[in-house]
C-alpha cells in the first residue's frame, strides 16, 4: 500500500497540480480509509459503496464537520477514479457517493476604517520604525488587504514576482493557476521600505528569492503571517480576524465601492463566480444609497 499511496501522491502533484495542503489532506483521508477497510478484512480492491458510506458515517458520528466530510468524499472519489484507471480496482465504488452541502458562512469583516487602523497597527507605535520585523509586518497587512490574496499566496511570493513599476504582483493560486494582482500606493510604500530597509537586515543564504522572511532569514511561515494579522486586527475596535477575514474585507470593500463582480472574481482567483458571490454582503448604507438613487419613490 505504501507504493500505491506514493503513486497516488505523484498523480496529485504532477498530473492534477494540487497544492501541498491538498495533497497532504487527500493522502491522510485515503490512509484513513485503507486502515478502516483493513480493520474489517477488506483491501483496496474490495472497497464498495457500503463500506465507503460506513467510513464517512463513522466520521460523522465522531463530530466531523460537513466541510471535512465533503473533502473526504472528494479525496475518495479522486483516489477511486485513479485506482480504476491504474487497474488497482476493478470498478469505481465512489461514483454514487454524495458529498453533504457545506454551510456557507461569512467570516467577520472589518469596515474600511477598521482595516486602515489594523494596517497602521501592524508596525505598532511602540516599535522602532527601522525594525525590520515591524516593516515586514506592515507589508504583510498592506499586501493582504490591498491585493486580497490568500496567506499561502502571500508567503509564496518571490522577489521576481513583484513589478514595482507597474505596481502588480504575480500570484500562484490554487491548482498552480497564475494571476496578476495590482496593489495600491500605501502597499507600494510599505514594499519599498521592506526591500530597502527591512529585508536586507534579515536576509541570509537561506533566503534565496523569497520576498517575505522570518526572523532567521528563511521564507515567512504562514502561521507567523496569521499571528501578525490577528495581533494587528485585535488591537482596535474591530474583530480579531485572520488573513482570510482580511481577504474577505478587501473583497467586500471592492464590491461596495462599485467593482464589477467579474473583476473581483479575477482578483481573488476564484474559478467559479458562485464562490465570489459569497463575498457580496453589502452594507446597509450602500443599499440605502442605491435605493435613494434608483427608486422613483425613494
Amino acid at each position: 500500500m505504501a507504493e500505491v499511496l506514493e503513486q497516488f501522491e505523484e498523480y496529485l502533484r504532477f498530473e492534477k497540480g494540487r497544492s501541498e495542503h491538498t495533497v497532504r489532506a487527500y493522502l491522510g483521508d485515503v490512509r484513513g480509509l485503507i486502515s478502516y477497510a483493513g480493520a474489517r478484512g477488506s483491501g483496496v480492491a474490495d472497497l464498495d459503496l457500503s463500506l465507503l458510506r460506513s467510513w464517512l458515517a463513522d466520521h460523522t458520528r465522531r463530530g466531523a464537520a460537513r466541510t471535512t466530510i465533503a473533502r473526504q468524499v472528494s479525496s475518495v472519489k479522486t483516489f477511486c477514479g485513479w485506482a480504476v484507471r491504474e487497474q488497482i480496482m476493478p470498478t469505481d465504488p465512489a461514483v454514487r457517493l454524495q458529498a453533504p452541502k457545506a454551510h456557507r458562512t461569512l467570516p467577520p469583516v472589518l469596515d474600511p476604517q477598521q482595516a486602515a487602523d489594523a494596517v497602521t497597527a501592524a508596525a505598532g507605535a511602540d516599535v522602532d520604525p527601522n525594525d525590520p520585523v515591524g516593516i515586514r509586518d506592515r507589508l504583510i497587512l498592506e499586501l493582504l488587504y490591498s491585493c486580497g490574496i490568500r496567506v499561502g499566496e502571500l508567503c509564496g511570493l518571490n522577489l521576481s514576482d513583484v513589478d514595482p513599476d507597474r505596481r502588480v504582483v504575480r500570484v500562484i493560486g490554487k491548482g498552480d493557476k497564475q494571476r496578476t494582482v495590482p496593489y495600491g500606493t500605501p502597499a507600494a510604500e510599505a514594499l519599498d521600505a521592506w526591500l530597502h530597509r527591512g529585508r536586507p537586515r534579515l536576509a541570509t543564504a537561506a533566503s534565496a528569492d523569497a520576498l517575505l522572511l522570518g526572523v532567521k532569514g528563511g521564507r515567512l511561515d504562514q502561521r507567523m503571517a496569521r499571528t501578525v494579522v490577528h495581533r494587528a486586527t485585535g488591537s482596535g475596535d474591530g474583530p480579531s480576524i485572520g488573513p482570510h477575514g482580511l481577504r474577505h474585507s478587501a473583497a467586500t470593500h471592492l464590491l461596495e465601492g462599485g467593482a464589477d463582480l467579474r473583476v473581483v472574481q479575477e482578483l481573488l482567483g476564484h474559478s467559479s463566480l458562485a464562490t465570489t458571490q459569497l463575498y457580496t454582503h453589502v452594507s446597509v448604507e450602500r443599499l440605502r444609497a442605491v435605493h435613494d438613487q434608483a427608486h422613483p419613490r425613494a
